[in-house]
């Protein structure tokens, strides 16, 4: 799995503490999304936004980390909906991750999640808080 994420889409919107990040070859970025009313209805404008800013190519070699949950319901299926929509458009792979396997948002983090095979690539099935 090491070779086959090189340059991804990040979304980890679980209803706080939500952000979006990409990686272009060694070049780690992330954008805190704000909390506020509708952010969800803007999702989808600020990510791809944020991708034509960084110019990152959303092609094969690129793939899609969504955080899985567990985490606020409505978010989850946004973020899953989003990442899967895009996966199909582009012929992108989508990788699952849950909230205890990055901890802390880091490089040296989101490494351990690809080397560790941490991150799931199989039909996406969130984690809901009751």
């Amino acid at each position: 799995m090491r070779n086959e994420i090189k340059n991804f889409v990040l979304l980890n919107i679980i209803g706080g503490d939500d952000y979006i990040a990409i990686k272009k070859k060694t070049k780690l970025i992330s954008k805190k999304i704000q909390k506020k009313d509708g952010k969800n209805d803007n999702l989808v404008a600020d990510l791809f936004k944020f991708i034509k800013t960084h110019n990152l190519k959303l092609d094969q070699d690129t793939s899609i980390l969504v955080n899985i949950g567990p985490g606020s319901f409505s978010s989850l299926r946004i973020s899953i909906s989003i990442a899967k929509g895009i996966g199909i458009a582009k012929g992108i792979k989508i990788y699952g991750f849950k909230n205890e396997d990055l901890k802390e948002f880091s490089d040296h983090h989101l490494n351990r999640l690809i080397n560790k095979k941490l991150l799931e690539n199989k039909l996406i099935k969130p984690i809901y808080l009751s």
